[in-house]
């Protein structure tokens, strides 16, 4: 036998460890499971998960959730086509948002809305939107009085909601319909969030009066949403704008999608634009109040770009670079989607723990952007840590309000180009201050948001 006959033994690579169980968090209690804890105070529960692992059992009631802790899974739940839009978040959310809108809708019917709701918010299409977010900016500026006390929750959901109808389905809607709508999600998120950490349904259906509250508000809602419909069918106008997409949009046969579609799209639309964006205004306010050295720097850096002899406008938000890293740091420390579910649609493994088809996994954005083990100084408010040397050093996926993957938000240049001139028109006008009564608290429903922020404007 020649030295060339014989084969070398290819070594033998060890095999991949079974993926394992995730450990339970302890401090159960009967039937609720850990609810009771997500309901008494949800943010520090959610924020000291990681300390007990990268992924942990949690008992909702009698179902058992996955919390998915770290940065890194959480990118490979959003990204994964493993996970789809599910879990108890999304089917508490059903009253309100319905089965068929771009938000709940998952797989082949999600692709179709998204491409019929994209060119809406497409780069190129955000800078026709400018008057319009300028006017309502500016609007806000002259409303306010210098010393009179601002209520920011029904303000800031008034901007937001009159931005989204004017920009997106073209609708001269007065306070009068934004302080409907704005009362209405206030309470339904509320309700929305007790059912979804604790998750007995037949209770929920009983005459009790936070039910029959939930349930009025809940139909004001929806009324409201086909009036903006049938207003628009009846105008038999068809200005270049959302709705007019929606109503001419066609399913994968070739028809026009039905009704129901079309109210849940009009309804993630208002959700998407009042709820979350209005709620940002409110942490915006509470930073401009609470760190007077930023608000004075954001100023500056706007009187800078307009040369003080003029208000600022659309075309200069691009230009607001430390205005926008205030804007990007509060919704870190504050954001308001601060807790997502997904659902496995088979059997997976994540982080080598075992996720069985059918489970549901919570993770929580809030909690991931004040981990310690991202952020130094991780409670402190610091622009400046967005400032490119330095964010390169925050682990990927630690900082994505608006996701990632095919379940981006499609709104996302939409929404900050219209919080970034909010900021800017409301801080070079003036200073701010809470004043007796306020409760700068965080109010924990399915949205994140002061409890009752008051303030008084003062001219600087």
């Amino acid at each position: 036998m020649t030295v060339e006959s014989v084969k070398p033994v290819k070594p033998v690579a060890p095999e991949a460890p079974e993926p394992i169980e995730p450990p339970l968090a302890g401090g159960t209690v009967p039937l609720l499971g850990h609810g009771w804890k997500l309901v008494r105070d949800p943010l520090a529960f959610m924020s000291q998960l990681r300390d007990h692992g990268d992924v942990v059992r949690l008992k909702l009631g009698p179902k058992t959730v996955y919390a998915v802790t770290t940065p890194a899974l959480t990118g490979a739940v959003a990204l994964s086509p493993d996970y789809h839009v599910a879990g108890p978040l999304w089917e508490s959310l059903e009253d309100l948002l319905g089965k068929e809108g771009v938000a709940t809708a998952n797989g082949a019917l999600h692709r179709r809305q998204r491409r019929t709701i994209q060119p809406a918010f497409r780069l190129d299409a955000i800078p026709a939107y400018g008057p319009i977010m300028e006017e309502e900016a500016h609007a806000l500026t002259e409303r306010w009085k210098p010393g009179e006390t601002v209520d920011c929750t029904s303000e800031s959901f008034r901007i937001a909601v009159r931005v989204a109808a004017r920009c997106l389905l073209r609708g001269h809607y007065m306070d009068e319909a934004a302080d409907r709508l704005c009362g209405a999600l206030a309470t339904l998120f509320r309700g929305m969030y007790r059912r979804m950490v604790v998750p007995l349904g037949p209770l929920y259906k009983l005459p009790l009066p936070a039910n029959r509250e939930f349930n009025r508000a809940l139909a004001d809602f929806h009324l409201l949403v086909d009036e903006i419909v049938a207003e628009r069918r009846a105008s038999g106008q068809k200005p270049d704008d959302l709705l007019t997409a929606l109503l001419e949009a066609k399913d994968d046969n070739g028809d026009p999608i039905g009704e129901q579609e079309i109210h849940d799209q009009v309804v993630d639309i208002l959700t998407a634009g009042s709820e979350t964006i209005g709620s940002t205004i409110m942490w915006l306010l509470h930073v401009l109040a609470e760190h007077p050295e930023h608000a004075e720097k954001v100023r500056a850096e706007v009187e800078s770009v307009t040369g003080g002899d003029r208000p600022v406008a659309f075309d200069d938000v691009r230009k607001l670079s430390y205005t926008n890293n205030v804007l990007v740091e509060a919704m870190r420390l504050r954001p308001a989607i601060w807790v997502l579910t997904r659902r496995a649609v088979a059997d997976t493994e994540l982080g080598g723990y075992r996720i069985p088809a059918g489970a549901d996994i919570i993770y929580s954005p809030y909690a991931i952007q004040r981990d310690h083990r991202s952020y130094s100084e991780n409670l402190g408010f610091d622009p400046d840590r967005w400032l490119p040397e330095r964010s390169k050093d925050v682990p990927k996926y630690a900082m994505r309000p608006f996701s990632v993957g095919n379940r981006k938000c499609p709104s996302d240049h939409f929404s900050m180009a219209m919080l970034s001139l909010v900021i800017a028109a409301l801080s070079a006008k003036y200073r701010f201050e809470q004043v007796a009564g306020s409760k700068d608290t965080p109010r924990v429903g399915i949205t994140l948001r002061p409890d009752n922020l008051l303030v008084k404007p003062l001219p600087w």
